[in-house]
């Protein structure tokens, strides 16, 4: 085989189903190894674009994805995708071509900068590990350690430059296959200290973050809030790990997140928290409010040792997998716990005070224009529980956090590492590949839409059904409606002509319908269009006036960035 084909080989033989990308000149050897591989090629519309269904196929997947560009601008369109990728810890593969090895430096077509090696190095900044095959018998060697790294530890994007000439040279003996093996290991003194400080806590608290779901560690998590009755927040991104359904759940802490949560954990004197897989990132603590802090005792689990007591002190830290901690924590607490007392019911007792006095009675939502959280509410009343919904940042993903409510986890998806528009509309095409016969739904704004919804045309051109709900209020809401509670003037306008997204489906091939009242979208007309398994925008017109939940955000640019 020649190094492209021993590239293509290694992934198919480690279950590499789907590669996402766009062809060029420069990666031709990899077009050609693929066209005798049973790996299915999905050509995107914009390099981008690719990065982002790589990143939502792994999401959903919990395996490592594939994507590919040329060389020149179609490896640099990918680095976004990959900045958030490596913002959210996606394991993702990025394969870039290059131009021949004896032009480097001559200024041949799509070569970056006059040193070919440059693209190495810009990748390096968003990804765990960026080379360039610069010798065709290292081709498995390296695709083999980029993977490894890709999947280990903290998980990440990798990255492999491909000179064209390389990729064709014959790379000698064929290897086999490669396996992963995890160091699952844990700080047992930590775990012990963890487990009395949580037996001894009178009003203890979890908060689990986006580890939780990278490590699906539901179940564990479940388990121990369970056996303990300790209330469960989750992060913005962890957003159902636990059903907000449970009698345990207080909903999302920080941006557009639960007043449940607000007030059980920020005012309600918690004397140990345990914080499982979060950073304590600006989202999640509202521009790092002191008061989450616990009175007596925070609890940090992580997988990265560099998040322990970054941006609160700890009491004690627990570097490890987030499942793995939790259930060696279960087992210490199962060794030493005492007899159930009247401490749990009592917590049980607090939380259903607080969601009764904060339960939201919502007036108005039958008038037009029609309401985003009227939208959110019949979209969830109108699809099966187990749909997967990928949310696009902005006004969309405040409506969402605030308003649906997630029962099932591995379910709700924001890209908040990098918190780029666009990667919603994108990485939704691949989810619905990861996903089998779940429905997928990309919720997303105008602005974010009109950024990459030319990969609608991908997802028709390869029969993958989506479904876009477009929130359509010619605006970039997050911005103008950030302004107008702060009183800034429109310098650079966040307004612009209405857009009609039914003709722009229809132009690419989709379906496209317009959604102008409440009550339009129901149950009967999502199964007909779930059962349809065609690509399908709703065009939804929604007041632009009203106003989003991002007060905390708003208060957090106003301390942070003064």
């Amino acid at each position: 085989m020649n190094a492209a084909e021993e590239l293509v080989s290694y992934l198919e033989k480690h279950g590499v189903e789907y590669i996402f990308g766009v062809p060029g000149g420069a990666i031709e050897p990899l077009n050609t190894a693929l066209h005798k591989s049973a790996i299915k090629v999905i050509v995107a519309k914009h390099e981008e674009g690719a990065a982002f269904m790589a990143d939502g196929f792994a999401r959903v997947s919990g395996s490592i994805s594939v994507c590919c560009s040329t060389a020149g601008p179609g490896a640099t369109n990918m680095i976004t995708g990959l900045a958030s990728s490596f913002g959210d810890s996606i394991p993702v593969i990025a394969l870039t071509g290059q131009v021949a090895t004896s032009l480097f430096g001559k200024g041949a077509i799509q070569e970056f900068a006059t040193q070919s090696f440059s693209i190495v190095d810009i990748f390096r900044h968003v990804s765990k590990y960026s080379d360039i095959v610069i010798n065709e018998k290292k081709a498995w060697e390296m695709i083999s350690k980029a993977r490894r790294l890709a999947l280990s530890g903290r998980k990440g994007p990798v990255h492999l430059n491909l000179p064209a000439d390389i990729m064709k040279r014959k790379s000698g003996e064929s290897h086999g296959q490669c396996n992963i093996t995890q160091v699952l290991g844990f700080d047992r003194d930590g775990v012990r200290k963890a487990a009395k400080l949580l037996m001894e806590a009178k009003n203890p608290v979890i908060l689990a973050g986006w580890g939780t779901v990278l490590s699906r560690a539901d179940k564990e998590l479940l388990k121990l809030a369970e056996m303990m009755d300790i209330p469960v927040a989750t992060s913005p991104k962890a957003k159902g790990i636990l059903s907000e359904a449970h009698p345990l759940s207080l909903g999302v802490l920080g941006f557009a997140g639960s007043p449940v949560s607000q007030k059980y954990i920020l005012e309600n004197d918690v004397d140990v928290m345990l914080a499982v897989g979060t950073s304590f990132n600006e989202f999640v603590t509202s521009g790092w409010d002191k008061r989450l802090r616990p009175m007596e005792s925070l609890i940090q689990i992580d997988i990265d040792c560099n998040e322990i007591g970054k941006n609160y002190c700890v009491d004690v830290g627990i570097p490890g997998d987030a499942k793995t901690v939790l259930h060696e924590l279960t087992h210490q607490l199962l060794r030493t716990l005492k007899p159930r007392s009247s401490m749990g019911e009592k917590r049980r007792r607090k939380v259903r005070a607080i969601k009764s006095k904060l339960k939201q009675v919502q007036k108005g939502l039958e008038a037009v224009p029609y309401k985003p959280q009227r939208l959110i509410r019949d979209l969830a009343e109108s699809l099966p529980e187990d749909a997967v919904y990928f949310v696009e940042n902005g006004n969309c993903m405040a409506w969402a956090i605030h308003h649906l409510t997630i029962t099932q986890p591995y379910t709700f998806y924001v890209g908040l590492g990098f918190a780029s528009m666009g990667f919603a509309t994108a990485a939704a095409v691949g989810a619905k590949l990861a996903a089998g016969n779940r429905p997928v739904i990309s919720l997303v704004g105008d602005g974010s839409f009109l950024m990459n919804g030319m990969e609608v045309a991908t997802a028709v051109n390869h029969g993958i059904p989506v479904i876009w709900v477009v929130m359509n209020n010619s605006m970039l809401g997050t911005v103008y409606h950030a302004r107008k509670l702060s009183r800034i003037p429109e310098g650079i306008p966040s307004r612009f002509k209405e857009v009609d997204f039914v003709k722009l489906a229809e132009g690419l091939g989709a379906r496209g319908i317009r959604i102008t009242e409440p009550g339009q979208i129901n149950r009967e007309m999502m199964n007909e269009i779930i059962s349809s398994q065609l690509p399908t925008v709703l065009d939804v017109i929604i007041d632009p006036e009203e106003v989003p939940p991002i007060h905390s955000r708003i208060t957090s640019l106003e301390k942070l960035y003064t």
